[in-house]
């Protein structure tokens, strides 16, 4: 499995240690920097993991920046990246098994020994494949798809999604 990380400057220590932890369990993983305590700004660096993401030259992404919320809105701006914000194993099992997530996002200030189990439990987790989580998933990608082209999801679709459930 091909692992990119990246981070902004308040994520390097965190994601330092990430990488060191991963390679140890036998990842390929890949640095898409920051590398330097100097201050950056976060979106290049979320972009760029993206966009590793959106060209299948990695498997699955972690994204640091110091809250985990500014890298992952911009990761999320890469059409076929589903980045979530995870600040427990709670959600990182549960954004694989549901939501089928391609990239962690964590803050920088988070203990090593937390990410460790956020990161664990999310590499460890299976995608459900449950029809209502895969149609939600079908949604977003069609969103995704079609947002450039002027199309747009009509208020008779939301209302019929909202009562199937």
């Amino acid at each position: 499995m091909r692992i990119g990380i990246a981070s902004d400057h308040r994520g390097l220590k965190l994601k330092t240690k990430l990488l060191k932890y991963l390679k140890k369990k036998g990842y390929e993983a890949i640095d898409f920097g920051t590398t330097s305590e100097s201050k950056v700004d976060y979106p290049l660096f979320g972009f760029r993991l993206g966009e590793a993401i959106a060209e299948k030259e990695i498997d699955y992404g972690i994204a640091i920046c110091g809250t985990g919320i500014g890298i992952s809105i911009a990761c999320n701006k890469v059409n076929g990246v589903r980045c979530a914000k995870v600040d427990n194993v709670k959600e990182a099992r549960l954004t694989r098994c549901d939501n089928d997530a391609n990239v962690l996002a964590l803050n920088g200030t988070m203990p090593t020994f937390k990410a460790l189990d956020i990161v664990d439990m999310f590499f460890k987790t299976p995608y459900s494949n449950e029809e209502r989580h895969q149609r939600r998933i079908d949604e977003i990608t069609e969103y995704e798809q079609n947002r450039e082209k002027d199309t747009y999801v009509n208020e008779t679709q939301i209302e019929v999604s909202i009562e199937e459930e």
